[in-house]
């Protein structure tokens, strides 16, 4: 899942390959950058805010410049070298190139691809809530964004990226089971809301730096979760089976015995 350590680590190989380098040709294949030339800028880093990617550049005229992208659910960036057969994904999902003399990157799906001066990140970035994942990362303010909806299901609240960035799905679904927090709970009934923001970030921070994500510890396949993708299976602490149903616009995961629903909450529908 492409959530905040996702685009972290995402962020990272392209640094490692691009960054100090001068690119020697771009292809943007979206019609808002079709004619966009990046031959000559130079990568001078990338880096992540929440679930948005930010390739820093510079221009010829030593104008800084930043390249956006947002992965959602199925955009990626694969580094490969010269020369070496580009087999991530179909060729007909491929939205931008950058070439350099070291490496070829590759944006497969991008989604809300954009080239501004740096200046003017904020107006692309700027109503996030703290990254979770950043230098910047302040939990108090996170408390402070989640309690401004108090009548917001928690399960939604986490996914709204104004208030925490760089939970997804599976990281929602996640947290609340570790927590014991049924994700139909309104923000104001969650016990300890700045433990479970905790727990989200230790949880982002552990998986930083490798591609399975895993919130049980165990790396092993159809063992990292307790109840995300397992609806029907035995939850892993009690025995219930794992349920599985909509909330907002995602689909949620939670065990109904460990989580129960606390007093005054709606029932899931």
């Amino acid at each position: 899942m492409p959530e905040g350590d996702t685009v972290w680590n995402t962020a990272r190989v392209l640094h490692r390959a691009l960054a100090g380098a001068r690119l020697t040709g771009s292809d943007f294949r979206v019609p808002e950058l079709a004619t966009t030339d990046l031959t000559g800028w130079t990568v001078r880093e990338s880096a992540s805010r929440g679930k948005h990617l930010l390739l820093r550049l510079t221009a010829p005229d030593d104008a800084p410049w930043t390249l956006h992208s947002h992965l959602r659910m199925d955009g990626a960036w694969r580094a490969y070298a010269p020369g070496e057969r580009w087999s991530e994904r179909p060729a007909h999902l491929i939205r931008v190139v950058l070439r350099s003399p070291g490496a070829v990157a590759v944006g497969y799906h991008l989604h809300e691809l954009a080239l501004v001066p740096t200046a003017e990140e904020d107006t692309l970035v700027g109503h996030l809530g703290p990254d979770l994942l950043g230098p910047d990362w302040d939990p108090a303010e996170a408390v402070d964004r989640l309690w401004a909806h108090p009548e917001q299901t928690i399960g939604e609240a986490l996914l709204d990226q104004r208030n925490l960035a760089g939970v997804g799905n599976l990281y929602k679904c996640e947290v609340l089971f570790l927590r014991g927090v049924s994700p139909w709970t309104p923000v104001r009934a969650v016990p300890d809301l700045p433990g479970l923001v905790d727990l989200a970030q230790r949880l982002l921070a552990a998986n930083r730096g490798r591609w399975t994500q895993s919130s049980t510890g165990s790396l092993h396949r159809g063992q990292t979760s307790y109840v995300y993708g397992r609806r029907a299976q035995p939850c892993r602490r009690c025995g219930a089976a794992i349920a599985k149903r909509e909330l907002g616009e995602r689909v949620t995961y939670w065990c109904p015995v460990c989580q129960p629903e606390r007093p005054g909450t709606p029932p899931p529908s």
